[in-house]
């Protein structure tokens, strides 16, 4: 480059020089000054365009090394012609020789800047999730008829605790239900931070439970938010295994599976979809039953006591479609004594703790097997329906304390298959169980063993809208006196679901 521009400055001097010599009228002296001048003129010009494209050629080497992804720096060094002025002959003898020939024009020099890559902070707000707000939920209807009899509170499941232990307990055979109590409200919330992401749930629906039992009134599902690995309030537990609900109409669902949203903190050093680690602190609890002894005085001021929270754990492992779970719980169970003046102490303390492992197995393009067994002692409040936790054992040899509680061992099972028959059909088909053994102080009615199954047939019409029926059975087996009673019910549902999302990407 260096080398034409040089060319092109001598060869324009050349020119000049020879269309000065081509005049006549111009004495050889003022020739020779002329030339002289112009040389010289066009060898500072030449040094000049040297010391600029090396200035050029430096500024490139060195934003090149400082950003290698940087674009490459266009540089457009436009050199004009010289004016018609520089190639005609100088004036006629006589006149003003101060004017020389129009000298090169100024080098239009044009740099493109290297584009530069956007500041880390404008690029990891990019990264960062928009703020959304989801509300969503359904309106559903219930509607069934009951062959047999069950606890009035829970007149619209099926709940093998609650059907009756004697006969006729809860009056005569076949009664009409309805309801809308499976309806349900809720709100989902993401909020950027500069710890990550803040995820909240707040859900509600109308089935009342515990002093609302066999109401329709408004019931907490969920109260919960986390930020990054670590979440509190109140959710599923991590002992249980959400996704092992069947695709059933029947509310309450399978006895023998752990189901339980409680109050937790929870730290959750891995999670991403079906690959989980979670450790949890939960609010404990437990009840008791004195059996046979029920109603003694010298029971009577026994009250149960929680000292520590409850801890579980879980770990998952799977595909977008599959999953393998171990779950684990472990609880202290304390109760005091609080009767004075007596020769007896009945205080006392004992550990539960439970293994729960559960998956969803894939078959075909869409059906799903879910699967899911458990065992421990003194967990019966984390299973779906289950009796009490604790229950009276004699200790004869011990006469301060001749009465203590145990917890008792507990084995659920489930097994559901979910089948899509196409867009708009499906169905759930399964089997599910629970078994408690029983301490020999318990009374002879008291709950051993409950069964669950049911099989529908469901349509979706349109999007949001579901219609269905569904068979549903249930038994209970007493302790020791013999009595097995069974329920067999059937049940339409209607459900309309809605959904609107405010914010988020688009």
């Amino acid at each position: 480059m260096r080398r034409i521009l040089i060319w092109i400055a001598l060869i324009c001097g050349v020119g000049g020089a020879s269309a000065f010599a081509q005049t006549p009228d111009v004495t050889q002296a003022n020739d020779e000054q002329q030339l002289k001048d112009e040389v010289k003129r066009l060898e500072q010009l030449t040094e000049e365009l040297k010391a600029r494209l090396a200035a050029l050629e430096k500024a490139q080497t060195a934003s090149a090394e400082k950003s290698q992804t940087a674009a490459p720096q266009v540089v457009n060094a436009n050199l004009t012609k010289p004016t018609a002025a520089a190639n005609t002959a100088p004036p006629a003898a006589g006149l003003n020789n101060s004017t020389n020939s129009a000298p090169l024009e100024e080098i239009a020099v044009v740099a493109t800047p290297a584009s530069k890559p956007a500041p880390q902070a404008e690029r990891d707000e990019e990264k960062k999730e928009d703020k959304s707000l989801d509300l969503y939920g359904f309106a559903m209807l219930d509607m069934g008829y009951n062959f047999g009899q069950i606890n009035p509170d829970w007149f619209d499941v099926v709940r093998p605790t609650q059907l009756p232990s004697s006969p006729n307990e809860f009056g005569k055979n076949g009664s009409l239900f309805t309801g809308v109590r499976q309806s349900r409200v809720g709100a989902k919330a993401n909020l950027p931070t500069p710890l990550g992401t803040l995820k909240t749930i707040w859900e509600w629906e109308l089935f009342g439970v515990g002093v609302d039992a066999g109401q329709t009134t408004f019931r907490l599902r969920h109260a919960w938010g986390e930020i990054g690995q670590f979440g509190a309030g109140q959710t599923w537990s991590p002992f249980m295994d959400p996704d092992v609900f069947p695709n059933s109409i029947e509310y309450w669902g399978p006895n023998g599976m752990a189901f339980y949203r409680n109050v937790q903190v929870r730290w959750m050093p891995l999670n991403k979809g079906n690959h989980q680690i979670y450790f949890a602190l939960e609010r404990p609890g437990a009840s008791g039953d004195q059996g046979v002894l029920a109603g003694r005085i010298e029971l009577a001021s026994i009250q149960g006591r929680f000292p520590a929270p409850d801890l579980s754990a879980r770990f998952r492992w799977g595909g977008e479609r599959w999953h393998v779970q171990v779950a684990g719980i472990g609880r202290y169970i304390r109760w005091d004594d609080l009767a004075t003046g007596t020769p007896f102490n009945f205080s006392d303390s004992t550990w539960g703790w439970g293994v729960n492992l559960s998956s969803n197995l894939p078959v075909a393009k869409k059906d799903i097997l879910k699967l899911s067994v458990t065992y421990g002692d003194g967990i019966e409040n984390y299973m779906n329906d289950a009796p009490v936790d604790i229950a009276p054992r004699a200790v004869p040899t011990n006469l301060i304390r001749p009465v203590t509680g145990i917890p008792l061992p507990i084995f659920g099972l489930v097994a559901f298959y979910d089948r899509f028959w196409s867009e708009r059909w499906s169905s759930s088909l399964g089997y599910s169980m629970l078994r408690i053994d029983n301490s020999v102080l318990q009374l002879p009615s008291d709950f051993h063993k409950g069964q669950y199954a049911l099989a529908n047939l469901l349509f979706y019409p349109i999007k949001n809208v579901m219609v269905g029926g569904e068979f549903q059975w249930g038994q209970r087996e007493n302790f020791t006196d013999g009595f097995i009673y069974n329920d067999y019910r059937v049940q339409f549902s209607a459900r309309y679901n809605w959904d609107y999302k405010f914010g988020g990407s688009k």
